[in-house]
């Protein structure tokens, strides 16, 4: 059966974690708009991941072929152990180191590409690569990342078949660890199964109110520490460009300095051409008028003889 929610969930797990509540506020909006309140509810409840779980979400949603080929592994490690093929399982062994640096490698690629992503520095890869090496070892954790939801990281220490604790329902008629039975005798079996339930009931409300507060805490101070980290980025950024500017403007003054150094050597020698000028232009004057002066002289003695 399709899920009808797969494209706009996709969308959200590929977003990074400190824009994915306003993408999923965004996408329930859409869907109450265009009347379907079963999706916007689905939607709704969608938890924001962690950045390394959003890293890995990555590789299952933009390079699916490679988180196949990790799963693949997996079941080849697991057959080769349980059958103790010593050759086969350190072959195997050799190929996840490969297999799995080369996902780390892909996750940084893509995180590169992506609009809001932290920066390559602040990247947990570490987180990443326990959490693919966790997928080696535990089927169900494979089954996560594959299917491109998770939430949070994963971690595994040893290799092999990850032990499990073997559950079973409890239900009215069976032994429950409960307080010390009264001394007196209750007025019934089916009164003392009542009450039991009941209070088992009363137990479980307040635990899951206890837990939505303490996950609306923890979205709380998540999305606190993500926006002050992003402050504090784009304060260190700000501080980063003003010093740039700072420096720049230091040259150009330091240049302009230079540049009004000249002009002013330069008005200095153009004053002093302009003086020798003016001086020479007077007396070229004067010697004009003088030869001016003779010239009339010499005409007016001529007229007279």
């Amino acid at each position: 059966m399709s899920d009808p929610d797969h494209e706009p969930a996709q969308r959200l797990y590929a977003t990074p974690p400190e824009r994915f509540v306003a993408a999923r506020d965004a996408a329930v909006a859409a869907a109450r708009q265009a009347g379907d309140q079963a999706a916007a509810r689905r939607l709704a409840r969608l938890r924001r991941p962690t950045v390394a779980a959003w890293l890995v979400n990555l590789l299952a949603i933009e390079r699916p072929d490679l988180v196949a080929d990790l799963v693949d592994l997996a079941t080849e490690l697991r057959t080769a152990q349980r059958d103790l093929r010593g050759p086969r399982l350190r072959e195997l062994t050799t190929r996840r180191r490969s297999v799995v640096g080369a996902l780390v490698a892909e996750a940084r690629r893509l995180a590169a590409g992506v609009v809001g992503a932290p920066s390559a520095g602040r990247l947990p890869l570490a987180e990443v690569e326990a959490t693919l090496t966790a997928a080696l070892s535990d089927p169900d954790v494979a089954g996560q990342v594959r299917a491109g939801r998770l939430l949070r990281s994963a971690s595994y220490a040893g290799f092999g078949e990850v032990p499990r604790p073997q559950l079973r329902l409890v239900t009215g008629g069976d032994q429950v660890p409960t307080e010390p039975a009264p001394t007196r005798r209750p007025a019934g079996p089916d009164r003392a199964a009542r009450a039991v339930r009941a209070e088992r009931d009363r137990r479980r409300r307040a635990l899951e109110q206890e837990l939505t507060k303490a996950r609306t805490d923890q979205e709380r101070a998540e999305a606190e520490l993500t926006d002050a980290t992003a402050t504090e980025h784009a304060d260190g950024a700000a501080l980063a460009d003003l010093e740039s500017e700072l420096a720049d403007l230091e040259r150009r003054r330091a240049a302009a300095e230079q540049e009004l150094s000249r002009a002013r050597r330069a008005r200095r020698a153009a004053e002093r051409s302009l003086t020798t000028a003016r001086r020479r232009t007077g007396d070229v004057e004067a010697a004009v008028e003088a030869l001016t002066a003779q010239g009339d002289a010499d005409h007016d003695g001529q007229e007279a003889d």
